[in-house]
């Protein structure tokens, strides 16, 4: 591989509890889509999630542990380094973040809560967090929905909501996120017992895919950027029949044409294909996901990646431009992998 083809790169998280490696970068080679290991760091305990600034020079992650803490890293190099001490987000396993104005918004699984932790010029973290909401509510699910569960916080593609998924209230929120505080600017419910764990903006910003763990279905929505309002549609179901077995659906995805979604369903351990159609999707087909336990999904590049928990692999698919299908194309060994993300 040549020094061209190391440029573009991806970013692992993996459960260190689990004997994962931590925080892995690894090279993408042009046309074929291959993993190649460059280097890592297993400085923060389960860094099961993560993102990375625009200018692709630092990389954030969360620490899923009980403490629950977010972390920066300087990634300029090969080798991720420390760029100061994690920081507390206030709550108990955080399992996503991304970045929305000026903040890194962690969505804290454990404790139910979203917490925004402000950024530095530098693009290093403050000190402290500079808000933490809670979730208050519960749903008919008796193990999973006790209480408020935030899976998933991100921005809205205008850029002027967060949005957090919530698995035990069977909801999503959209959020304001002023001086550092966030606030509930409406809630909106999902079928009661669904479980909404991850959601995907059409490309168009007209559009929000809501996968949901417990159903295992999607739930299309209208989302409306001006008014910040999300709407349920309908609710389709992520594969062709009964379950064989456990069927819990983890990751979502739109295609960046907009043509597309793909989820991963753990258990049954496939990938499904949609069709986009108006206010809908149509199941087209499912392939298996190349290992087990599929936690979560990215695109990049025209190919789609997979990072099998359980398996310990992070498998990528070719996908094909007219069909959405995806075809087997590799796979590089990396214990209880949890994430890939690419810059």
């Amino acid at each position: 591989m040549t020094d061209g083809d190391m440029r573009r790169r991806a970013f692992i998280g993996s459960f260190t509890a689990a004997g994962g490696p931590g925080i892995v970068t690894a090279a993408v080679a042009p046309g074929t889509g291959e993993l190649t290991v460059l280097s890592g760091t297993d400085r923060l305990p389960d860094p099961s999630f993560l993102a990375l600034a625009p200018d692709g020079n630092t990389l954030y992650a969360v620490s899923e542990t009980a403490e629950g803490a977010v972390a920066a890293f300087r990634v300029s190099g090969d080798k991720p380094e420390p760029a100061g001490r994690p920081v507390s987000v206030g709550g108990d396993g955080p399992t996503h973040l991304a970045l929305h104005a000026g903040h890194v918004l962690t969505a804290n699984y454990g404790s139910g809560s979203v917490t925004a932790v402000p950024l530095r010029a530098d693009g290093t973290l403050a000190r402290a967090a500079s808000g933490v909401l809670r979730h208050t509510g519960s749903g008919p699910h008796a193990q999973r929905q006790q209480g408020p569960h935030a899976h998933q916080v991100r921005p809205d593609p205008s850029g002027r909501w967060a949005v957090s998924v919530d698995l035990g209230t069977d909801s999503v929120r959209v959020c304001t996120l002023t001086d550092g505080a966030l606030a509930v600017h409406r809630e909106t419910a999902l079928r009661p017992g669904s479980g909404p764990r991850h959601l995907a903006f059409h490309p168009d910003g007209s559009h929000a895919y809501v996968v949901n763990e417990l159903a295992p279905t999607v739930t299309v929505c209208r989302w409306d950027a001006a008014e910040g309002v999300l709407q349920p549609l309908t609710e389709v179901p992520v594969l062709p029949g009964a379950p064989a077995g456990d069927a819990y659906p983890s990751g979502i995805v739109a295609s960046p044409d907009g043509r597309f979604v793909w989820t991963a369903t753990r258990g049954e351990d496939v990938l499904s294909v949609f069709a986009v159609e108006p206010d809908g999707l149509r199941l087209t087909g499912t392939v298996p996901c190349g290992g087990h336990w599929p936690r979560e999904i990215a695109e990049s590049g025209g190919f789609l990646y997979v990072a099998n928990e359980r398996s310990g692999d992070v498998t990528w698919f070719a996908l094909d431009p007219a069909t959405g299908v995806p075809r087997r194309a590799g796979s590089l060994a990396l214990p209880a992998a949890s994430c890939v993300i690419f810059g």
